[in-house]
């Protein structure tokens, strides 16, 4: 008979790669984990693990295992969690998140989740809008914290915060006039994020209907890449104002005065809309009151930033 204790180990073996990450995650014993993959195959007479690679890898019906066990794991937190006070839920939550958030406030909303549900364990997964919209759409992310860049009736959305930006450059970078034009400013190399990326796409969309389009491009799948091509002086970017300041204070990067002003970003909370969970509807009201883009890297002791502007 197939247990959760099984379809645990299953999981966990392939989710950090081996049998032994596995036991120490399930706090047991490598020959513990390797029983219960045996008594798994015996009950449904297949092999789940290639026994000839040196790594874990799953044959054909492991994988189609996998996601049935991944379902059930999930229904059965689900229906513990109906029953128990939410702060003594033993689940995973995976949240999915942008770069922005990442080195903004989610450290923030770690350190709140921990002290709210001491026993739920956090897995963030930082990627693109686009990546990440997917995967909530997939059940792969309870939770996804990203630009405001798709209407899906697939899934629900709670608003969280905004962000600005705008337009930057390395001092001494050419426009030197106070104010420019956006039509003026495509004479420049400009520094974007890709079409998987929430604010691209956004903008994008803005640009195209302003019909506006640079000259040269530079695209790039990472915000940091982006910031750092811009200090080096490669192009101009449009970068989250108020967390970029003390960038500004050093004498790194020059905010230019554009006209038109880009449009503030909203960020929203995607999650599954047949996805209830008493849970998620708390780490969302969680996420909202932490929602803060204005400082990079935010003490969760203080509330405060080594680098506040």
């Amino acid at each position: 008979m197939m247990t959760f204790k099984q379809l645990e180990a299953l999981y966990w073996i392939v989710e950090l790669g081996s049998f032994a990450a596995a036991a120490k995650k399930l706090n047991t014993t490598q020959s513990a984990i390797s029983k219960r993959i045996y008594e798994l195959e015996l009950t449904f007479k297949t092999q789940l693990f290639d026994r000839t690679q040196r790594v874990a890898q799953p044959t054909e019906a492991g994988q189609q295992m996998i996601a049935v066990a991944r379902n059930l794991l999930e229904q059965r937190d689900l229906a513990i969690e109906q029953f128990a006070r939410l702060d003594v839920v033993r689940r995973r939550v995976r949240i999915g998140l942008t770069e922005i958030t990442a080195m903004t406030w989610f450290p923030r909303l770690v350190r709140r989740i921990q002290q709210e549900f001491p026993k739920v364990v956090i897995e963030p997964d930082v990627d693109l809008t686009g990546n990440l919209h997917e995967k909530a759409l997939a059940g792969d992310l309870d939770i996804a914290i990203v630009p405001d860049a798709f209407e899906d009736h697939r899934l629900e959305r709670s608003k969280l915060g905004k962000v600005t930006f705008r337009w930057m450059c390395r001092p001494g970078l050419n426009p030197d006039s106070p104010t420019v034009s956006l039509q003026s400013l495509s004479e420049l190399t400009w520094l974007v994020q890709g079409d998987r990326s929430g604010t691209g796409l956004i903008y994008g969309a803005w640009f195209k209907a302003r019909r506006v389009a640079p000259a040269r491009i530079i695209r790039s799948d990472s915000l940091v890449a982006i910031i750092g091509m811009t200090v080096a002086g490669l192009g101009v970017a449009y970068l989250p104002a108020r967390c970029l300041a003390p960038l500004t204070e050093l004498g790194m990067l020059r905010p230019l005065s554009v006209r038109p002003a880009l449009p503030a970003v909203q960020y929203v909370a995607l999650r599954r809309s047949t996805a209830k969970s008493a849970l998620i509807d708390a780490i969302t009201s969680l996420a909202s009151e932490c929602c803060d883009f204005s400082q990079l890297f935010q003490d969760t002791s203080r509330g405060t930033t080594p680098l506040a502007g």
